[in-house]
C-alpha cells in the first residue's frame, strides 16, 4: 500500500459527466473560504443592527428577506446595507490585489500599499478633486487612471531584459515616495475646502457611501474577477519561476503585465469607492496563505479575507468613539502597521533584507 501525500489527501477532483471538464478543490481552502464568508455575513448583521437605532440581528434578517417594517427597512437597506456592501466589495477588490502583488513578485511586502499603486490612485483622485472640482463618478475614473498610469510607471522603470519580483518592488516604492510628495504638494497648495473635502477621502472612510458606490465597485469587480479567473492556472505555474513557467509554456511576461494591470484594476476600484484604506492588501494574502496551507496565490481565499477585515475594522471604527466615528483606514492602519513590524522582522531573521 502506497502512502498518499497530505496534498493529495485534502484535494478532490470534480468532473463533470461527460469527463471533459475537471476542477481540483482544495478541501480545506474551500472551508476557510465558507468559515470566513459565515463570519463576514456574521459582524455585516451586527453592523446593520448597531447604531442610535438599535435593531436585533433577528430584524436585521427579517428586514434584509423582505419582511421587516417601514421604519426598518429606511434604516438598514437605505442607510446601511451600502456602507456595508461597499466595505465588502472594498475588501474582496483589495485581497484580490494584494494576492495577485505578492504572487507576480513573489514577496510577502509586494503588495499596492508598498509598491505605490495605492498612492498613484490617490493622486488622480486628488487631481479630479482639487484641479478639476469633479465628485461621486469623476473621482472613481481619477482613481482608476492613476492607479494604471503608476503600473504603467512602474513597469517601465523595472524593465530590464523582463520584469522581476524585487525589481518591481524597489522601483515601486521610489515611485510611493515621490507620489506621496505630490499629494502632499497638492494639498498644500488647495483651499481650505477642497483640502478638507480631499483629506476625508485620503484616510480611508465608508462613512456616508450609497448605492452611487456601491455600483461602480460591484461592476468593476465583474469585470476583473473573471479575467483573473481565467489566468490564475498561468499564475501559478509562474510561481515557480520565469525559466520553469516559459519552459511549460506560459508566456511569462505578457502574463505578468496583464495581471499586473488587473491587479492595479482591482486596486483602483476599492480606492475609487472608498479612498485609500491601507494594509488590507498587504494582510489579507498573508492571512489566506496561514489559514488555507495551501501553496500558490490563493486568491479565493485573499479575497474572502480581504471582505472580512474591512467589513470588521469598519465595525470596530464605529464602535471606539461614542460620538465621532473614526475612518476605517485608521483601524487598518494600526493593525497594518503592527503586522508590517512583525513582517519586516520575520524576513530580517530569514536574511531576505
Amino acid at each position: 500500500m502506497t502512502a498518499t501525500s497530505p496534498a493529495v489527501r485534502r484535494a478532490r477532483v470534480v468532473r463533470s459527466r461527460s469527463h471533459r471538464l475537471s476542477v481540483r478543490l482544495e478541501v480545506r481552502a474551500l472551508t476557510v473560504c465558507l468559515a470566513m464568508l459565515a463570519l463576514t455575513a456574521g459582524v455585516g448583521v451586527l453592523a446593520l443592527g448597531t447604531g442610535e437605532y438599535s435593531i436585533s440581528p433577528a430584524d436585521v434578517v427579517r428586514t434584509l428577506l423582505g419582511n421587516g417594517s417601514r421604519r426598518t427597512n429606511f434604516v438598514v437597506n437605505e442607510l446601511r446595507l451600502p456602507r456595508l456592501l461597499t466595505g465588502v466589495l472594498v475588501g474582496a477588490a483589495l485581497g484580490l490585489s494584494g494576492a495577485l502583488f505578492q504572487s507576480l513578485t513573489r514577496n510577502p511586502l509586494g503588495s499596492p500599499d508598498v509598491v505605490g499603486f495605492t498612492y498613484g490612485s490617490a493622486t488622480g483622485g486628488l487631481l479630479v478633486v482639487l484641479v478639476a472640482g469633479g465628485t461621486g463618478g469623476r473621482i472613481a475614473v481619477g482613481a482608476v487612471g492613476g492607479g494604471l498610469a503608476t503600473a504603467l510607471l512602474v513597469y517601465l522603470l523595472a524593465w530590464r531584459r523582463g520584469v522581476h519580483g524585487y525589481r518591481l518592488v524597489l522601483v515601486g516604492i521610489g515611485v510611493s515616495a515621490l507620489l506621496q510628495g505630490v499629494n502632499a504638494y497638492l494639498l498644500a497648495k488647495a483651499r481650505f475646502t477642497q483640502a478638507a473635502q480631499a483629506m476625508v477621502w485620503l484616510n480611508g472612510s465608508l462613512n456616508g457611501r450609497g448605492w452611487q458606490e456601491v455600483r461602480p465597485a460591484a461592476y468593476g469587480l465583474l469585470v476583473v474577477v473573471p479575467l483573473v479567473a481565467t489566468a490564475a492556472g498561468r499564475l501559478k505555474v509562474l510561481e515557480m519561476g520565469d525559466d520553469a513557467a516559459g519552459g511549460l509554456g506560459v508566456p511569462v511576461q505578457r502574463t505578468r503585465l496583464m495581471m499586473l494591470v488587473l491587479a492595479t484594476a482591482a486596486c483602483a476600484v476599492a480606492t475609487a469607492a472608498a479612498g485609500p484604506i491601507p494594509f488590507v492588501a498587504l494582510v489579507a494574502p498573508q492571512l489566506a496563505r496561514r489559514l488555507t496551507r495551501v501553496p500558490g496565490p490563493n486568491l479565493a481565499a485573499a479575497t474572502c479575507a480581504g471582505a472580512l477585515l474591512v467589513v470588521t475594522a469598519d465595525f470596530a471604527s464605529q464602535r471606539v468613539h461614542e460620538t465621532a466615528q473614526l475612518p476605517v483606514g485608521v483601524v487598518t492602519a494600526v493593525v497594518g502597521g503592527f503586522y508590517l513590524g512583525l513582517l519586516l522582522r520575520r524576513q530580517r531573521r530569514a536574511g531576505r533584507i
